[in-house]
């Protein structure tokens, strides 16, 4: 039966629009980190690696590789954890410059995803649409742990109403936030959906406050 994160996942993936905590085990993802606006022509780029190598993988049977543990499956949505540069962090006056934006994109993978699967799928990419980004993606096991999470739906501009919700949240739950990284996951195709329909889950990591 073909697993779909929409059904079976739900804790993970659709939260509603309101905060709840929530501890994420580790996962696997196929990762790659870059530094810029997000809507610039080249953000696109590193999008279009990791699902050219997701959907690779999704397919590797019908291309002869054979991997243990091997299932059907819904690819996992685009991911994105996101920061700013250290330059941005020093001169910070309350507002983020997006050309500022450091972000780590990813989309996680199946439990019987290995490192030799990665690499055999990555040379069959090279060959058919080769990309100087593709050796930039790296395959790696990610815990976000306690975190509080929520759905956050609308403009990615309005996020910090979400965050502010959420914080709140935290403080009233005895947590407080770890750092101002945060994770997103895109539920919605941002080239198909107006920006006031847009679904995203946030999250950040939380520790207790007498931490």
């Amino acid at each position: 039966m073909k697993h779909e994160w929409r059904k079976k996942e739900k804790d993970i993936y659709l939260p509603k629009n309101k905060p709840e905590l929530i501890d994420v085990p580790k996962y696997k993802f196929l990762t790659i980190e870059g530094e810029g606006n997000p809507n610039s022509e080249s953000f696109a780029e590193y999008i279009a690696v990791l699902y050219a190598l997701s959907y690779g993988i999704k397919m590797s049977p019908r291309k002869g590789i054979e991997t243990n543990g091997f299932y059907d499956y819904t690819v996992y949505p685009l991911e994105g954890i996101w920061d700013i540069n250290e330059e941005a962090k020093k001169n910070f006056k309350g507002t983020i410059n997006k050309d500022d934006l450091v972000f780590k994109l990813m989309i996680r993978q199946p439990g019987f995803v290995t490192t030799d699967l990665v690499d055999k799928i990555r040379a069959m990419t090279k060959e058919k649409k080769p990309h100087t980004l593709l050796d930039s993606v790296l395959f790696e096991e990610i815990e976000d742990g306690k975190c509080i999470q929520m759905l956050h739906l609308g403009s990615y501009d309005d996020e910090p109403k979400s965050f502010k919700i959420m914080e709140d949240f935290a403080t009233d739950s005895g947590l407080k936030r770890v750092s101002k990284v945060h994770r997103e996951i895109y539920l919605s195709d941002v080239r198909k959906v107006p920006p006031e329909k847009l679904k995203t889950v946030l999250r950040f990591q939380v520790e207790d406050l007498k931490a």
